[in-house]
């Protein structure tokens, strides 16, 4: 239940914080005394759009909080678990709302509007008057029909299937559209694959071509200095290793006399052999030099094949590579679409019997939870003063040249939400036959068919909260009478917050509340008081007689209050 409401600078609202009790809570008041509003400052706690107009003039945010009294909770504790926020038997929502954008909290976290929104779903049901609209339109139908504990289970398994065969079909989509294309391309890709599988590349030949290039480029200078540096060491003349040989035995001799020239003598013997092996080598080397004109030919014109391949593709070596691997099992899935396409289909089919079966046990279900429904909403008419009402919930196959099942060799559209069309049928009045619920013209027959469904789903559902914005809207009288009884009832199973202009209804509360608008100075407030037991008197004789209360609205006021004490 909801515990307590805080509202503060929220449109004609300063601050206003109220307390609600078990059982029905009725709000009353003139005409724009900001009943709505209320029920504004709540639809925003609970997660729905909200405008920066309903800031109050002067204030920087509006600010709307309740505390909600939920139990033991499994679903909310785990969900909110998921979302870092603290889970306790008393939920405080909140919402505010700047110049600058929105803010949610749960218990002091702050939260996305969307998780806000799923957790006021599960605590409150919130009929505002536009909801009348929605049941008129048969579209909203099936959604009801769904919200039954018997249906879930089997909806959830049709959906989880749906999305199996959705996703064979897009790719059985994806590939067609591959086809397609491919056949486009097909020809292109056959040259460039012949191409690039004559070119035999190699992603590390670049490199090689460049440095073998360079020898054979530069073979004749390098034979020259290797020539130039053998001549050093075996010259005629005294040569570079007689020299160094003369100074190693002179250091040799010094050595023994003065030791310091011992690392002098060490460093001349390394750089003898050192010069020595170079030597050696450059002799070795001048075997090994290619003069070879033709090879470089070769490998400059294989560079130049390489550059070519290179800029008409704008892609490296390697990355040639890669395409022209892309570009050959692309052609191979073109050579076999038709075993692919046989792949998929197969698995289509397969998949199309599953969604069948579960297409048809969520049909069944919804005939079985429609005809209860129906005896549900007949009896709860009666209770509501329609004593010859009928009604019936028609649910049909809804038919599709491209359906994706087919029952009773009819070709049937699946769609996420089932393969139903799905109408609410009902007559008001005795001999007449039901006819679309949309096709009803008393706004008083749909509120009592509004309230017969909202009182069912809440027993269903065992919601914690329900609120009623003027769901009295086209009856009075007797009926009001009747409308107020079952909302006391309905109160056994969830609090009830209802606004009412009917005093037939009023008289039945638990717990009255009275709003109303008063300008103090230049500016008008809205406030909402809980009324005493007398208070409620007056109030509910001042629904029948106007700002005049008269002796004999009071005393009326007292029977019907005592009338709804003794139904309870």
């Amino acid at each position: 239940m909801i515990k307590s409401l805080y509202i503060k600078d929220f449109a004609l609202i300063d601050e206003l914080d109220v307390q609600f009790e078990q059982g029905l809570n009725v709000l009353t008041g003139q005409t724009g005394a900001g009943k709505s509003i209320i029920i504004g400052a709540l639809n925003m706690i609970l997660g729905e759009r909200a405008d920066t107009e309903v800031i109050r003039q002067g204030a920087d945010k509006a600010i709307s909080e309740a505390s909600i009294l939920v139990g033991k909770n499994q679903w909310l504790q785990t969900f909110l678990e998921e979302y870092a926020v603290d889970y306790s038997e008393e939920l405080i929502l909140r919402r505010e709302i700047r110049q600058a954008g929105s803010r949610a909290f749960i218990n002091d976290t702050p939260v996305n509007i969307s998780v806000l929104k799923q957790v006021g779903d599960q605590l409150v049901d919130l009929h505002g008057q536009h909801d009348h609209q929605m049941l008129l339109k048969d579209e909203n139908h099936l959604g009801v029909i769904d919200q039954f504990d018997m249906v879930q289970p089997i909806f959830r398994e049709y959906q989880a299937e749906y999305r199996r065969m959705a996703e064979l079909q897009k790719e059985l989509r994806d590939l067609k559209k591959k086809e397609r294309e491919l056949k486009e391309k097909t020809e292109l890709y056959q040259f460039q694959v012949k191409e690039l599988e004559t070119a035999d590349l190699n992603p590390d030949e670049e490199d090689e071509l460049i440095a073998e290039m360079n020898l054979l480029d530069n073979a004749e200078d390098l034979d020259q200095k290797a020539a130039a540096i053998t001549e050093i060491g075996n010259g005629d003349d005294s040569s570079l290793m007689d020299m160094l040989n003369s100074i190693k035995l002179n250091l040799e001799d010094m050595a023994r006399i003065e030791p310091e020239f011992e690392n002098y003598l060490k460093e001349v013997t390394t750089a003898r052999i050192s010069i020595q092996e170079t030597i050696q080598f450059a002799e070795r080397y001048r075997d090994r030099i290619e003069f070879n004109p033709q090879r470089l030919e070769k490998l400059r014109q294989r560079q130049a094949e390489l550059n070519r391949l290179q800029k008409k593709y704008q892609r490296s070596v390697p990355q040639l590579i890669s395409y022209y691997n892309e570009i050959k099992t692309e052609l191979n899935v073109a050579e076999n679409f038709d075993l692919e396409m046989d792949r998929i289909t197969k698995k289509i089919q397969e998949q199309a019997a599953v969604l069948k079966d579960k297409a048809i046990n969520l049909h069944n279900i919804r005939f079985e939870t429609g005809r209860k429904l129906s005896l549900e909403i007949v009896e709860a008419l009666k209770n509501l003063g329609i004593l010859y009402g009928r009604f019936s919930v028609d649910v049909q196959w809804k038919p599709s040249e491209k359906g994706w099942i087919s029952v009773d060799g009819q070709s049937i559209d699946c769609m996420e939400n089932g393969c139903d069309e799905l109408r609410f049928f009902i007559s008001t009045n005795k001999g007449e036959e039901p006819k679309p619920l949309a096709k009803i013209a008393s706004g008083g027959e749909i509120s009592r068919v509004m309230l017969s469904l909202k009182s069912i789903l809440a027993k269903e559902h065992h919601l914690p909260v329900m609120i009623f914005d003027e769901i009295d809207n086209g009856i009075s009288g007797q009926i009001s009478e009747k409308v107020g009884r079952e909302m006391r009832k309905l109160s056994e199973y969830c609090q009830i917050i209802a606004i009412t202009h009917q005093p037939q209804i009023a008289s039945q509360a638990h717990k009255h509340y009275r709003v109303q608008k008063i300008e103090n100075g230049d500016r008008t407030t809205t406030r909402i008081e809980p009324l005493s037991k007398e208070e409620h008197i007056r109030e509910v004789a001042s629904l029948m007689s106007g700002e005049q209360i008269t002796e004999s609205a009071l005393s009326s006021a007292r029977e019907l209050i005592e009338r709804g004490g003794m139904n309870n």
